[in-house]
């Protein structure tokens, strides 16, 4: 038998190496930012999600006046509560508490069906009805 030597197996060069400019920079970790009710971790976005302040809270218009029930006959009154596309507005963009908005939305209904209000925007411009904001 013959004794042959066998050559060593190197491991390949590394990689070269990345310009400094490249190079990953160590940053200080942020403060963990916290809900500020409730001081939990807040994790709805990154950093960069800013909390929005809205200021005052709405005041329903008709806990304000003690109004028992809404009339569907009112027709100057119920626009005020209608979109340009001619929807009903959400509570959180007129102010009205869950149980006038229950009354309100069965009243534009009821005037809707008695053809005192429009269920769409055609409607609107055929009647020259306008809600008032522009």
């Amino acid at each position: 038998m013959v004794n042959e030597e066998q050559p060593e197996v190197q491991p390949p060069p590394p990689p070269p190496a990345a310009p400094p400019s490249e190079a990953p920079v160590a940053t200080a970790a942020a403060p963990e930012r916290t809900d500020g009710d409730t001081g939990a971790p807040d994790t709805r976005g990154g950093p960069e999600r800013r909390r929005r302040h809205f200021g005052r809270r709405k005041v329903c218009a008709f806990c304000v006046e003690h109004v028992k029930d809404i009339d569907y006959k009112d027709a100057g009154k119920l626009r005020r509560f209608l979109s340009d596309r001619g929807r009903i507005e959400a509570r959180r963009k007129t102010g009205t508490c869950a149980k006038h908005q229950r009354w309100l939305a069965i009243a534009l209904k009821r005037a809707r069906h008695l053809a005192l209000m429009p269920y769409t925007p055609e409607h609107i411009r055929v009647s020259g009805m306008s809600t008032g904001r522009r």
